[in-house]
């Protein structure tokens, strides 16, 4: 009898546990955020390389517009809004041609149209191949989707085109293990990747740890040259054609750390720092070309299509040759050499403000207690044990069985605000 109890009793939390989800809930929302504390709108930053948009469906039905953080809580605000988490290159789109006689009331003197934004079914609240909205009406438990990093577009496992959810790369507690996701349909502009050795692509769990560490390392058995070919891919992306990628990419960095030189990144110039692996490459030629292959002239071709995972600094690896930029620029690619373009270093900048921010705060709380006087800091020091006890005496004298209304904590205030005029 007593478990019956037990199992209809109401599930408590201890303060510690309830902060401690609402300090999750705001690292959460300022990992999306980017940090932007949504006061002023973005338009005058132009076209940034990544920031969190949303939708209002409100204004604009046809889901063909998006407007930044502020835009949507102060211009948007009690309208029907679709939140779409981050986009590249994209510009604040609020109270242009778009949205009819509406004006944005933070920043209106705007473009009639933002030619470089890009827009997708997002916009509209449909997501995947499904085209279903999230979170989804019919389903009564949500399942968490993946995004593209090409198209951005979000996917259902089960229509990620794979033929089982173990071909995700994840750890035991069920963590990814890969940094990026290339779906199904942007795989095939990607095939070339499948050109580069294996510490490119995310390990899956079910291999052995001789075969990961084998990845890790860069090994691969297959010596075929590739350097001035075409060859045609498998449908495995896992698979290479050259083992001579790994020796070029060691034979690349020796020759340019032994000649002190940085890598170039193309028309971008930019240090990776930080980086588990750094590929530098200073010359055009075939020999300096991590790929061995003119992309520009015979790229690879992939009979059919497959998701792809990439590893952790994948991005890194990149053949930054002049002949593969070029490549990367007429595919309308090559934001991947831009190291701020991933979600990875997009959280990381938003960790650093969100740091920041908490700092200030602390030393802002610092120095008034600092310009208060000898007197003040004990009033003040007061103040806050007589809240403490106050708190305390209520939780002890209160019902746990029943729920604490703001009836009870007006009276907790009152109480205090006697207890200061006895005084």
């Amino acid at each position: 009898m007593a478990d019956v109890f037990e199992e209809e009793a109401e599930q408590t939390v201890s303060i510690q546990e309830y902060l401690k989800d609402v300090e999750d809930q705001e690292l959460e929302a300022d990992l999306v955020l980017g940090g932007d504390e949504g006061k002023e709108c973005t338009y005058t930053k132009g076209y940034m390389k990544r920031q969190a948009i949303f939708s209002c469906l409100t204004c604009t039905m046809d889901g063909n517009a998006g407007v930044c953080t502020a835009c949507s809580l102060s211009c948007h605000d009690g309208h029907e809004i679709v939140e779409l988490w981050t986009k590249r290159n994209f510009r604040c789109d609020c109270g242009n041609s778009k949205f009819g006689e509406f004006f944005c009331k933070l920043f209106p003197n705007k473009d009639i149209e933002n030619v470089e934004n890009s827009y997708n079914h997002n916009f509209r609240g449909a997501y995947c191949t499904c085209g279903r909205p999230y979170p989804d009406p019919d389903v009564e438990e949500q399942e968490e989707m993946i995004q593209c990093c090409i198209c951005e577009d979000w996917f259902h496992e089960e229509h990620l085109g794979l033929q089982s959810s173990d071909e995700i790369p994840r750890d035991e507690e069920g963590e990814p293990l890969y940094e990026d996701f290339i779906c199904q349909t942007c795989s095939g502009v990607f095939s070339f990747l499948t050109l580069y050795p294996k510490s490119i692509w995310a390990a899956v769990r079910q291999h052995d740890t001789t075969v990961n560490n084998q990845k890790e390392k860069n090994v691969l058995e297959d010596p075929s040259s590739a350097c001035g070919s075409s060859q045609k891919l498998e449908n495995d992306p896992y698979s290479h054609n050259s083992g001579q990628i790994d020796h070029a990419i060691t034979d690349i960095v020796s020759e340019n750390v032994s000649a002190g030189k940085d890598a170039l990144f193309g028309e971008n110039t930019e240090k990776n720092e930080g980086s588990s692996q750094v590929i530098q490459v200073a010359s055009p030629s075939c020999s300096a070309c991590i790929v061995g292959v003119d992309l520009l002239v015979a790229p690879p071709v992939s009979d059919g299509s497959k998701p792809m995972f990439l590893s952790k600094n994948w991005r890194d690896i990149l053949c930054r040759c002049e002949k593969c930029v070029e490549f990367y620029t007429q595919k309308h690619i090559n934001f991947l050499l831009d190291k701020e373009d991933s979600i990875v270093e997009y959280e990381k900048m938003a960790k650093q403000k969100r740091e920041e921010k908490l700092h200030q705060q602390e030393g802002v709380e610092l120095n008034l207690l600092d310009k208060l006087g000898h007197v003040g800091k004990m009033e003040f020091l007061n103040g806050v044990a007589d809240m403490k006890n106050e708190i305390h005496s209520f939780l002890e004298s209160f019902d746990p069985s029943k729920p604490i209304t703001s009836a009870d904590v007006h009276q907790v205030f009152e109480n205090l605000a006697k207890k200061r005029r006895r005084l």
